[in-house]
């Protein structure tokens, strides 16, 4: 019996390399209590993920949205906000740190990373955390520390 035809060779090269070509997919809740025992949090805060993959926030509890915060992102990243109690997906291409906040509870420290391959922006997002209030920037701070 002969191997595979080469078209039959390059269906099967197909078939295993187009999930790496979708990207992963990682989930993000959004709670009122994390299991750290911390109140007003994202779980996980810290996310490092490929580019092309994709951040799915779940609002387990209601009342918290996800957004951007501005100044932390690669440059030319696109911006993302999502409603109050609305599950977000986000696709991210670019390369460096990206950080996030439920904007009702920020300065609760409601705030996370997601490092996306290299975190080529680092000292342009601790700039801009140094702009964030309360628990928000102490958390942030925190959170940028693990981005390598």
């Amino acid at each position: 019996m002969k191997g595979p035809t080469a078209g039959a060779a390059a269906l099967l090269l197909c078939l295993a390399t187009a999930g790496s070509a979708l990207g992963a997919t990682w989930d993000v809740k959004m709670l009122n209590h994390g299991s750290d025992g911390r109140m007003m949090v994202f779980e996980p805060a810290f996310v490092k993920v490929a580019p092309g993959d994709t951040v799915r926030f779940l609002p387990v509890d209601k009342g918290h949205n996800v957004a951007l915060i501005p100044g932390m992102a690669p440059a030319g990243a696109p911006s993302f906000k999502g409603d109050l109690s609305q599950e977000v997906d986000v696709r991210f291409e670019k390369k460096g740190v990206y950080g996030y906040e439920c904007v009702p509870h920020a300065g609760l420290g409601m705030v996370g990373v997601i490092e996306v391959g290299a975190p080529t922006n680092k000292a342009q997002a601790l700039a801009a955390a140094d702009q964030l209030v309360g628990d928000g920037k102490r958390r942030m701070l925190e959170l940028l520390a693990l981005a390598r």
